[in-house]
């Protein structure tokens, strides 16, 4: 009859089955000496990674480079184990050629470069940085609002200690694009400070004296020497401007200002010389007024709070 359908029915062959697992089996006795080598080739490749990589860290530590030779052998590192991957891939299937697996390696470059383009763009940024060396590890540096020491400078970011002892990371690619202030570039550091004298006061000697005291302070270099001079005569006083070197650590900086503050201080008043003070001057202005019908002075003063007059019960 038409529109009836014989339902069909499905056999498993047993001979068919052991046949198919046969083959799988002869296969996999036959890629097994291939196995054996891959796993050969694999382990000797890891182990020429990682001693590399040890060889490159070790001779960069010996020339002061530590950071950088941790940067290059890893790398190194990687790409003999990538290499010794594909190698052994070729050598468990021997379908897949070396020039496949190349071309496949240079798609999926391009594929992970766009992935990790942050990632990538802050190792070599981290390279250039270690092979350039604008700065080193235990110099301080400031970058953008962050200020203090170079700890480390690893693949992905740049480690510095702030002087109050907090870490700060700072990606790579933001140090190098940067503009970077290398405090410590330079043995030697200049600061100054602006002393303010009143318009009665000796310029010259204020000069002479802040010189005198700078000069008799320890870690206050005497060469180049301390130098004074006239920078301003305003309304309220006049400013005579001290520089003086010192060593270019924020230690050192801050501590000696701070001595070279306190010894101006003492010798300003040693010799008569004065500070100004702010001075502000208050006029109350007087207002007598008459009114019509009668003699009535009205003078207004400031007066506090507590003898401001009230009105009595009306």
């Amino acid at each position: 009859m038409e529109g009836n359908t014989t339902p069909q029915e499905i056999h498993a062959d047993p001979g068919l089955i052991v046949a198919k697992l046969d083959s799988w089996l002869d296969g996999l006795f036959r890629l097994i000496p291939n196995i054996a080598v891959a796993i050969a080739v694999t382990v000797i490749f890891v182990t020429l990674g990682i001693l590399v990589g040890l060889g490159i860290r070790r001779m960069a530590r010996n020339r002061r480079r530590a950071d950088l030779g941790a940067v290059i052998g890893s790398v190194v590192r990687w790409a003999i184990w990538i290499a010794g991957g594909m190698l052994a891939l070729t050598i468990l299937t021997p379908s897949i050629r070396p020039g496949d697996l190349i071309a496949g390696l240079g798609i999926g470059t391009v594929a992970i470069g766009f992935a990790f383009k942050d990632i990538l763009q802050n190792l070599l940024s981290g390279i250039l940085l270690l092979i350039r060396q604008p700065f080193a590890v235990g110099d301080q540096i400031v970058v953008g609002d962050y200020e203090g020491t170079v700890e480390h400078i690893q693949t992905r970011a740049t480690l510095i200690k702030t002087y109050d002892g907090r870490r700060v990371v700072i990606p790579n690619a933001d140090v190098y694009t940067d503009a970077v202030t290398v405090n410590t570039a330079f043995p030697a550091r200049r600061s100054q400070y602006d002393f303010g004298i009143t318009h009665g006061s000796d310029t010259k000697l204020a000069m002479k004296v802040a010189v005198d005291a700078v000069v008799g302070i320890e870690r206050v270099m005497a060469d180049p020497p301390p130098v004074a001079l006239s920078v301003d005569l305003g309304d309220f006083s006049k400013v005579v401007r001290l520089r003086w070197w010192t060593k270019s650590t924020q230690a050192d900086v801050v501590h000696v200002a701070s001595d070279v503050m306190l010894a101006v201080e003492d010798a300003f008043r040693e010799n008569g010389i004065e500070i100004p003070f702010p001075t502000r001057t208050l006029y109350l202005h007087d207002r007598t007024g008459t009114e019509t019908g009668g003699d009535r002075g009205d003078r207004s003063t400031a007066l506090p709070r507590s003898e401001t007059a009230t009105g009595g019960d009306a």
